[in-house]
């Protein structure tokens, strides 16, 4: 006896879009035709096209951007597990990448309100402060704000290698764990323009304090990350 089922023709349009994006006729960030112009193209109703977009949608294939047009997802192309304790620098190079650096600013200067807090500093302490751009293969995909007690570094220290921790470990601090927050903020008018993110990509904020064996805290760190480009893994455990 033959099946009379007929698979529901928006599955079918989900698999036209994605065959086009996995054959190269639609690129990761490109703007798909308008829902007229598509759902003529592909023969259905705009409802149709509708409930198939939604599902893309659901399954981050696509994006929506309000007032703007429906886009392919980009796939991040760095990963990382945030229990695992890395630094930048071995993030971009076990993708393959080139690692480079931009630093902004270096230099001593007073804490802030929560350096105090994080670092558990005297209020006299100052800290060594460094601002960076990292980028993979030349394109940012980092905004780096470091700070270190400056009580704990020899006098005259400097950032010698682009990983901070290797350039710590040079002066005898060694990072043992970290303590670690992640959110998201949607527009940051200095660091999205220096990292090239348009208003509709959000950053990743990666805040981490870095302790040593002793559990003394070393190392205050602030990463802005390039949405489009990374995504953080978690691995939960039933205990």
């Amino acid at each position: 006896m033959k099946s009379h089922y007929q698979k529901p023709r928006y599955l079918i349009v989900i698999e036209q879009i994605r065959e086009k994006i996995n054959n190269g006729e639609l690129e990761p960030g490109e703007q798909l035709p308008s829902e007229t112009a598509l759902a003529k193209a592909l023969g259905v109703s705009r409802n149709t096209l509708r409930e198939a977009l939604r599902i893309l949608e659901e399954e981050n294939i696509i994006i929506r951007k309000h007032g703007i047009g429906t886009f392919v997802n980009r796939v991040p192309v760095f990963q990382g597990g945030i229990e695992e304790l890395f630094s930048i620098t071995e993030l971009i190079e076990r993708e393959g990448k080139k690692s480079g650096t931009e630093i902004l600013f270096t230099g001593i200067v007073g804490p802030h309100r929560d350096d105090i807090e994080e670092l558990e500093l005297e209020e006299d302490e100052q800290v060594f402060l460094v601002k960076r751009v990292r980028t993979a293969d030349e394109v940012p995909l980092v905004y780096c704000i470091d700070k270190v007690p400056d009580s704990i570094l020899h006098k005259g220290y400097k950032l010698r290698e682009e990983s901070i921790f290797n350039s710590l470990g040079d002066a005898g601090i060694v990072i043992n764990h970290a303590r670690s927050q992640i959110n998201t903020i949607a527009y940051h008018d200095e660091i999205s323009k220096i990292m090239n993110c348009d208003q509709h990509t959000p950053l990743l904020v990666l805040r981490q304090v870095h302790f040593d064996e002793s559990n003394r805290p070393v190392l205050y760190s602030i990463n802005y990350f390039r949405s489009d480009q990374i995504t953080f893994n978690v691995l939960r455990k039933r205990v």
